[in-house]
């Protein structure tokens, strides 16, 4: 496979996998483990796929510095399904805060209002989702407050936590930039994010959930959105999306050997910076959208100075082997996604093209 010819892949999810991840799944693929089978034949019950799970739990804790009194779940349905599970499951009676972002909060927020009481304790949509909110309107008896982390669309990102008044929990849909920095887990009351953008492939969910919330969870609800019972279960309730967990496994596996978080971010903060530098010097030609000290390490939209010049220069991007650049087709414009298994060698690919394109068409 290391002869193949690789993409530079700016996608924003799916988003690409380290190419040693795949190389590892690509040898395991017909003989997991010496059982004459892959991964996705064997029995989610045997000893040998137990293990997967275990060892992707135990992987993530390290990596996180997750602490013993939260459970890590492993479920279906995206952080999407997580929107209505939430509320479902913590919100019970009552109102919760939510912090609206961008696409993705906004988002969210709209799905728990189907099911009960939700506020925006703040919207930045009249700004153009460009930014924070520069002061919250918190419930002091909020159900929970909840933000986004990163907004995928519109490349905002948190990097310190917003602060709910006392005893309100903090819950993060921290799909787009899960795993690509360090994060003080004590600080909240449950995580969630869809694998497909740092950690493995669609088809999986990762929750991170204390204790304590575990114990909110209401009587009687439909056993595949008890928060409940799947924890007890350990994510093993029913048939696990079994592949996706071992990818995301193996992955957890390559982010230790970067060196863990720390390392990864710093990585992460050089992709990230030289895609910014270039379009700061380009003198208005490359027009990034959320303010400086918003910017998202994840997801970097910017626009060109017509539409006709953004179609030209995706279509020479992919040429060029510069893969997944158009922005999301809510806003336009372009976007590079550069997750974790972007390599620095891609991002300076980029930057190369964007000069050129500019010395051509400016």
């Amino acid at each position: 496979m290391s002869n193949t010819k690789r993409a530079y892949n700016f996608n924003p999810g799916p988003g690409p996998l380290p190419l040693e991840v795949l190389e590892q799944a690509q040898a395991e693929m017909l003989d997991f483990k010496g059982t004459g089978m892959s991964v996705m034949e064997i029995s989610h019950r045997s000893k040998e796929f137990e293990a997967v799970i275990q060892t992707a739990e135990a992987d993530l804790r390290e990596l996180l510095g997750i602490p013993a009194n939260y459970k890590i779940m492993f479920l279906q349905g995206g952080a999407t399904l997580q929107f209505t599970m939430l509320p479902m499951n913590l919100r019970a009676t009552g109102s919760a805060d939510y912090i609206v972002t961008g696409t993705w909060s906004k988002t969210a927020i709209k799905e728990a209002q189907k099911l009960g009481a939700a506020r925006a304790a703040a919207n930045t949509e009249s700004e153009g989702f460009k930014g924070y909110p520069e002061k919250l309107d918190l419930d002091p008896k909020a159900a929970y407050l909840h933000f986004t982390s990163n907004e995928t669309i519109h490349g905002v990102e948190y990097f310190s936590e917003p602060v709910p008044p006392a005893g309100v929990p903090l819950i993060c849909d921290t799909s787009s930039d899960f795993i690509s920095r360090p994060v003080d887990i004590s600080k909240y009351a449950m995580l969630y994010a869809g694998a497909q953008k740092n950690a493995g492939p669609s088809g999986v969910t990762v929750v991170i959930i204390r204790d304590d919330m575990i114990e909110r969870v209401p009587a009687n609800l439909p056993v595949m959105l008890d928060y409940k019972t799947l924890a007890a279960s350990g994510s093993l309730h029913n048939t696990p999306p079994s592949f996706a967990i071992y990818m995301v496994g193996l992955v957890f596996q390559w982010a230790k050997k970067q060196g863990g978080l720390a390392a990864i971010e710093k990585v992460n903060r050089v992709k990230a910076d030289m895609i910014y530098k270039t379009i700061d010097e380009s003198g208005g030609f490359y027009r990034g959208h959320a303010k400086p000290e918003a910017r998202s390490l994840m997801n970097i939209p910017f626009r060109l100075p017509s539409e006709e010049l953004e179609d030209a220069f995706a279509k020479e991007a992919k040429k060029n082997n510069l893969i997944g650049l158009k922005g999301h087709r809510s806003v336009g414009g372009m976007r590079a996604s550069v997750y974790n298994a972007v390599t620095v060698e891609g991002a300076g690919e980029l930057v190369k093209f964007m000069k050129d394109f500019q010395q051509k068409n400016g």
